[in-house]
């Protein structure tokens, strides 16, 4: 019997040959939490399930990231539980600055392809990029996996997505993850694994942006298959591979020679159009960041169309690396040096003004192109301010001019 690839992987784990709709049970590799949510779940595994300490230290990874630095008394308090917590328990920790939860796991290669990784933030689903199943879990969820070493599982269904072609100048991943959700809607996968096929070709920094918007999709686990350039130094358990009689619930086939550039309008991820037909909207801020494109690539994109070149009158560019490595990278050439050149602010590596915390929390009528994976109503400060999501080229050529812009007008500098 064919096998989808969560199938594989769930049934390795569950030490029995499993489909979708059953229930397993299984030993997370990695069940990782970061600074936000890591104090609530601490408490339910102290006092709810009273159980003092995590069944496995090395199952548990911790990371400050989301408010980092800490923005307020309160904010510091808890960093500094989860610090204690990480010390007496013997837990890797990841300091304020390291970076993104999800860009950290993948760089230190703790998750790894064949893995079950599960994290406190729904954005787990980057993991699939190095073919990892990575699933993001709620607080009591993440409390019992660190308490019992183990957590359930119903096997999802598969929807595939096979891409035809390659991206054209001043396209990318992110413009692929948006006409995803403008074909699929934000429910379109709900509790599905994706596999991403035909984009052997595609680098990990794309195949993590994709990623780690299947979520955006409803979809369990977002999988690209660990194969290709990208997979070249990984470690591929020899029962992880694309199996030919395998049954997916969905195909659903994307021609990247007529992608265009997209944007998200608000206040919903799914809600998405060509750039042509928002260009010309007004934009107060600009934001370089996230999980989603806060990568050395992004920036790099970003450089290439700002160079020589300043942010508009009035336009605010907030640059937030995914991690110290990759701001390390854009420091190691010009990447760096042409963004702030051309004004942006750069902040410390993590999650940034991404969900409204600090660091370019967005004011009373404040309009912000973001490269970033939600534009929810509230989602990054006052309840009136509104999110557009596109990519790191279409960021860049809207901070130029003020204005939504299609890169393309201010051509494609490489």
């Amino acid at each position: 019997m064919g096998q989808t690839l969560t199938e594989q992987i769930l049934s390795q784990k569950a030490g029995r040959l499993v489909q979708p709709g059953d229930l397993v049970v299984v030993q997370p590799d990695v069940a990782m939490g970061h600074d936000s949510l890591s104090p609530g779940i601490i408490k339910v595994m102290q006092e709810r399930l009273g159980v003092s300490h995590v069944h496995n230290p090395e199952q548990v990874v911790l990371v400050l990231d989301h408010v980092a630095p800490a923005s307020t008394v309160g904010v510091a308090d808890n960093q500094n539980l989860v610090r204690r917590f990480a010390q007496e328990q013997g837990i890797r920790l990841f300091e304020v600055g390291r970076g993104i939860c999800h860009q950290v796991l993948v760089e230190e290669g703790i998750a790894r392809p064949g893995m079950v990784v599960v994290g406190s933030d729904s954005h787990s689903t980057s993991y699939g990029a190095v073919g990892a199943f990575g699933t993001g879990m709620g607080s009591t969820d993440v409390a019992l996996v660190w308490a019992t070493g183990k957590t359930w599982l119903r096997v999802p269904e598969t929807l595939r997505i096979i891409s035809n072609g390659r991206f054209r100048p001043g396209v990318d991943a992110k413009d692929f993850a948006l006409k995803l959700g403008r074909e699929l809607t934000i429910a379109g996968a709900t509790y599905m694994a994706i596999e991403y096929h035909g984009l052997d070709w595609l680098p990990l920094p794309g195949r993590q942006t994709i990623s780690s918007m299947a979520i955006e999709l409803g979809a369990k686990v977002g999988f690209f298959p660990p194969t290709g350039a990208a997979a070249t130094d990984w470690d591929v358990p020899a029962w992880l591979f694309v199996d030919p009689d395998a049954t997916y619930a969905q195909t659903v086939t994307i021609d990247l020679d007529a992608l265009e550039p997209q944007v998200a309008i608000p206040h919903a991820v799914d809600d998405v159009v060509d750039v042509g037909a928002v260009a010309g909207t007004k934009v107060d801020v600009v934001f370089l960041g996230t999980c989603t494109n806060g990568r050395y690539e992004d920036m790099r994109d970003a450089a290439n169309l700002l160079k020589g070149r300043r942010l508009a009158p009035g336009m605010r560019l907030i640059l937030s690396p995914a991690s110290r490595v990759e701001l390390q990278r854009a420091i190691a050439d010009d990447t760096l040096n042409i963004l702030l050149e051309a004004g942006a602010t750069l902040t410390t590596p993590g999650c940034g003004p991404c969900m409204g915390r600090h660091q370019g929390t967005l004011g009373e009528g404040d309009i912000c192109l973001s490269t970033g994976n939600r534009n929810f109503k509230g989602r990054m400060g006052h309840p009136s301010s509104q999110i557009y999501l596109a990519s790191p080229a279409v960021a860049a050529a809207t901070a130029v001019t003020g204005v939504i812009t299609d890169p393309r007008e201010l051509g494609i500098m490489n």
